[in-house]
């Protein structure tokens, strides 16, 4: 490394300019060097970002050449130290194979709470209001006005359950809560939360369901929420009940939620991460008709890359000072 420079840092060539427009009005001005990877070669870097644009339409299941290329510029950096990565977890295989040879991980965590908690609302209004019912009217030329038994119900006075309370479940509760619903929440500690009707840990979600209008999940894959919401869990929920996710495929055992569509347990669904990404063709939820799918889009806008980038340079200016790093994934 070059005497004057403290850090090299692998990033892709669309975020290069950006990113160092940023960096050159902070403390790091003069002491960085960015670095693309290049096929076969080992990559000689201290710190990767790994923008949006890196994993592009890849997905922790089906890797891309594009982004495969950064994934294995990383693996064979023997100087590399810290990866920063756009997203709010890190429960990629190549992010956990570099925490496991001890280089540090952090995460945009925070980023895109506030798309993914109105995302979560939309889905709830959506359901609510009918509206996938009302799309296959417009796709018929239907005139079909909401009433009779289609007439939807208020939503003022329903009562959601909200499993996951970081900043995405926090601000999903103060929406539901304008809204005029009442909301329990589930969470790894259990601790009380004041606004809520009730509060339970993971392992008490079961005794809030039989009283739940909604169940929005929106906590992250661990050991303690893989399956959480399995066969039984869907079970206890009353048949009109609606689910949201916008949390991770694996908390929900998808083979028991479409069966509980398909056979009425369940009022449906607004679904946007699934067990394996893209969902496949096949897949039964594409063509049910009380689901909506999208394609683990719910983080997405336009402002989300200026976010990540300001937490990656705050970050590479708490490196440079010796300070300890915001949002380290210890998974």
């Amino acid at each position: 490394m070059s005497p004057s420079l403290d850090i090299r840092i692998l990033c892709s060539p669309a975020e290069a300019a950006p990113l160092r427009l940023a960096l050159d009005r902070t403390p790091a001005a003069g002491r960085y060097a960015l670095v693309h990877p290049i096929a076969g070669q080992p990559a000689a870097v201290d710190a990767a970002f790994v923008s949006r644009d890196i994993t592009g339409h890849s997905t922790k299941f089906e890797i891309q050449d594009s982004t495969a290329l950064y994934y294995e510029a990383m693996r064979h950096a023997p100087a590399l130290r810290w990866v920063h990565v756009h997203s709010a977890g890190a429960d990629r295989e190549i992010y956990q194979s570099l925490l496991a040879r001890g280089v540090a991980v952090t995460t945009s965590q925070g980023a895109s709470d506030p798309v993914v908690a109105q995302t979560a609302i939309a889905g709830v209004l959506a359901l609510a209001r009918r509206l996938p019912a009302l799309a296959s009217d417009q796709r018929d030329r239907a005139w079909r006005p909401l009433l009779d038994e289609r007439t939807p119900r208020d939503l003022a006075g329903q009562h959601a359950v909200v499993v996951g309370w970081g900043g995405i479940g926090q601000r999903i509760g103060a929406l539901l809560g304008a809204l005029g619903l009442e909301i329990s929440v589930v969470r790894h500690s259990g601790a009380a939360v004041p606004q809520a009707r009730g509060t339970v840990g993971y392992d008490g979600l079961r005794t809030l369901l039989p009283s739940a209008d909604w169940l929005v999940l929106a906590c992250p894959l661990t050991s303690a929420t893989r399956n959480l919401v399995d066969r039984q869990a869907l079970a206890a929920l009353p048949r009109h009940a609606m689910l949201v996710n916008v949390a991770r495929g694996h908390v929900i055992d998808e083979a028991s939620l479409i069966a509980a569509l398909r056979d009425g347990g369940l009022g449906g669904a607004f679904l946007d991460v699934f067990q394996h990404e893209p969902l496949p063709p096949d897949s039964a939820l594409w063509d049910l008709p009380n689901v909506i799918v999208t394609p683990h889009s719910a983080g997405f806008s336009d402002g989300n890359a200026a976010r990540v980038r300001g937490l990656f340079v705050d970050n590479l200016n708490r490196w440079l000072a010796g300070e300890p790093l915001a949002n380290p994934n210890v998974a």
